[in-house]
């Protein structure tokens, strides 16, 4: 337990201040905390809420354009969601067009605890292309 709790709950016994306004100062206390450390006390990470995808250019290349894309977990998990109403022989075609790409997944067989799992490993991936882009992707 923190001294600033120990001190809260010491006043509290003590009868300089009342149950609201210890409830109140340990809230705070534990906002501030949070807010310190980007976790709770009890050490665990916190939930990424954002998939995030950066790609940056080489350093003195021609193209100075920079990709950042920023997409929500939730809209992730609602999609997993919807592709299973999508009809199995639409999404045996969706399947082989994907494969046609180079893209070989069947997202039918995604689990939404496939896709927690996943998020849970996803730390941070950075990738260099023969020296060229630089493609960061990870979970805020």
């Amino acid at each position: 337990m923190s001294e600033e709790k120990k001190r809260i709950l010491e006043m509290l016994s003590q009868g300089r201040i009342n149950t609201d306004e210890a409830e109140r100062l340990l809230s705070a206390i534990s906002g501030n905390e949070q807010t310190q450390s980007g976790q709770e006390d009890t050490g665990k990470k916190p939930v990424p809420k954002y998939l995030r995808v950066i790609v940056e250019p080489a350093p003195g290349s021609d193209n100075p354009e920079k990709v950042n894309i920023r997409v929500p977990y939730k809209l992730i998990r609602a999609g997993l969601k919807l592709a299973s109403f999508v009809p199995k022989n639409a999404q045996s075609k969706v399947n082989e067009a994907l494969r046609d790409k180079g893209i070989d997944i069947d997202f039918s067989k995604i689990k939404p605890e496939d896709l927690e799992e996943i998020i849970s490993q996803l730390d941070d991936i950075s990738v260099n292309i023969d020296g060229k882009e630089t493609v960061r992707i990870f979970s805020e």
